[in-house]
């Protein structure tokens, strides 16, 4: 139980995108949604001769490298723990009678592959919303642009969208880790909670209704 509490988070952290990838098929999430708004933005930055693109591209970048930061300052966080380990396990052991060090090290491990996964995931974002960025800026605005073009551009923004839900999501089930340091019973629950109000948020949630009926017109 204790091993399985220690990896469920992580797990589902990899697991999670693929398994919503196929419900999508059957019904579209918000993000999935919100693609097809990042289309219309396209569409419409190549008819503007304004700054409202840049600030726009600006905010999405400047939100992505303040997790990055944070990513970093975690993981740094996290092998500051591992000098204090004999600290951790006693305070955990005052919670759970049976966790052991090597029980600690595992989960400490765990929580750490995440989030390095995470601020991978945060970098390759910025890369991607970098590389819109570029194309946006490359379109003609003497000409038509073609809808090849658009649709180009667009996606470099959906895959940038991605890898900083991708990030983000480690945030959400690092919450499952934390609980683990209470209880084994109480990390696998948070965990399935977190997962509940992720598929909530996507599928279900009124900002999908509303963007749903948006893009329905």
């Amino acid at each position: 139980m204790t091993l399985v509490s220690t990896l469920l988070p992580l797990v589902c952290y990899l697991l999670y995108p693929v398994v919503i990838a196929r419900i999508e098929r059957l019904r579209p999430s918000l993000s999935l949604l919100m693609n097809v708004q990042r289309r219309r933005w396209v569409a419409n930055a190549v008819h503007r001769d304004t700054p409202l693109d840049a600030i726009l591209s600006g905010n999405l970048m400047s939100s992505v490298s303040f997790f990055a930061s944070t990513t970093v300052l975690l993981i740094l966080a996290l092998f500051a723990v591992f000098g204090q380990l004999s600290s951790v396990v006693d305070a955990t052991a005052a919670l759970q009678t049976h966790i052991s060090t090597f029980d600690v090290e595992i989960h400490l491990i765990a929580v750490l592959a995440m989030f390095v996964l995470a601020f991978l995931s945060f970098t390759l974002s910025l890369r991607q919303f970098n590389h819109f960025c570029i194309m946006l800026g490359a379109v003609s605005h003497e000409t038509e642009p073609s809808e090849e073009e658009i649709t180009t551009v667009a996606a470099l923004n959906s895959l940038g969208a991605r890898s900083f839900n991708n990030g983000l999501r480690a945030y959400y089930f690092s919450i499952g880790s934390l609980a683990w340091f209470i209880s084994s019973t109480g990390a696998i629950a948070a965990t399935l909670l977190i997962i509940g109000f992720l598929v909530y948020r996507e599928f279900f949630s009124l900002p999908r209704t509303l963007v749903s009926t948006l893009s329905q017109r």
